[in-house]
């Protein structure tokens, strides 16, 4: 079942971390290139090369924060269905032990608001944990330095894991089944 779950999880995370890079590329790539457009395409330069990537620097960041809301939701429902070490994760229909074959994105919403409160309670926890060890460990002058997008990603990578062996027990709509 360790094994179950730990695929499961690495096929998560490569298409969370795919799709939310790619996103936030293009993304950060089309604003660079508005601000380029509206600036009036001014000949390029070492200056305009330097200041169109300080653009795509700062706006990367970002875009990822939205993008990875984005690939959270989308991710989800391709861990359903697939067969994994032997055991399947499925999604059942709302009033009937029925599952869902071909699932839309439509029938994701319930089940990715009790899923997306376990990754927020994981990640909370996280952080408090990791917060307690810089605070006994690590200089108090940099409580605070480490927090962005990057390091918040990583803990939601990690309480994806944990997320997943929680759902099934705690949402009436997934349950996991030997094949």
């Amino acid at each position: 079942m360790s094994k179950f779950y730990f695929f499961l999880w690495l096929r998560w995370l490569l298409r969370v971390l795919l799709c939310s890079l790619g996103l936030a590329f293009a993304l950060s790539f089309l604003i660079s290139s508005f601000i380029y457009i509206n600036q009036g395409m001014l000949e390029f330069s070492d200056e305009v090369m330097n200041a169109l990537l300080e653009i795509f620097q700062f706006s990367f960041p970002i875009t990822l924060s939205f993008t990875l809301l984005i690939a959270l939701f989308r991710a989800l429902k391709y861990i359903f269905n697939q067969e994994v070490y032997g055991y399947k994760m499925n999604l059942l229909e709302c009033d009937s032990k029925k599952r869902i074959e071909k699932i839309g994105y439509g029938d994701l919403v319930k089940v990715w608001r009790k899923w997306f409160m376990i990754m927020i309670w994981l990640v909370t926890t996280e952080l408090t944990v990791s917060l307690v060890f810089i605070h006994f460990f690590i200089s108090k002058n940099t409580i605070m330095e480490w927090f962005d997008i990057y390091y918040i990603s990583v803990l939601i990578f990690i309480a994806g894991y944990f997320s997943f062996i929680i759902l099934g027990s705690r949402c009436d709509r997934v349950k996991i089944v030997k094949c």
